[in-house]
């Protein structure tokens, strides 16, 4: 659990009802969290402009703005490189540039974010991983069984 720190803040009438109607959308939050949330995430997205935050299955993620999540860049990142060792730099970055179609400046947006806030995107290639070894020993799995 992390510790926090008590804070009072005041939020203007209008803010504060905004702010009560997320939380009642959002169950699962307290005004506190979803605040404490939200100011997090402003902040981030104003040390890194192209970078959003989007709610999905696997959880809240970081995401290029109109493009994929950061987790799937630095993975495809780190593909490259384990694929073609001998590229570095730009030299692997267009590469994914070319398989992915993200441009450049999109890469590089979602590795600045990355360098910031590793373990968050890291936990989440981690958890992909995971879940692809899951589904390809399942579907091994059935092919033993269909004889395939």
């Amino acid at each position: 659990m992390v510790a926090t720190s008590p804070s009072s803040v005041r939020f203007e009438p209008r803010v504060l009802e905004r702010l009560s109607a997320f939380v009642a959308v959002h169950q699962e939050m307290t005004l506190s969290s979803a605040t404490s949330r939200l100011v997090d995430e402003a902040l981030r997205a104003r040390e890194h402009p192209l970078i959003t935050f989007k709610d999905g299955p696997a959880g809240r993620r970081a995401r290029v703005v109109g493009g994929p999540d950061v987790w799937e860049i630095i993975g495809a990142v780190r593909s490259v490189r384990k694929a073609e060792p001998e590229l570095a730099g730009d030299e692997a970055l267009a590469v994914v540039v070319e398989t992915s179609g993200v441009p450049m400046p999109l890469l590089r947006a979602a590795l600045a974010y990355w360098g910031d806030y590793p373990e968050e995107v890291d936990a989440f290639l981690n958890r992909a991983g995971a879940e692809a070894v899951q589904a390809q020993a399942a579907w091994e799995r059935q092919q033993e069984l269909l004889g395939g």
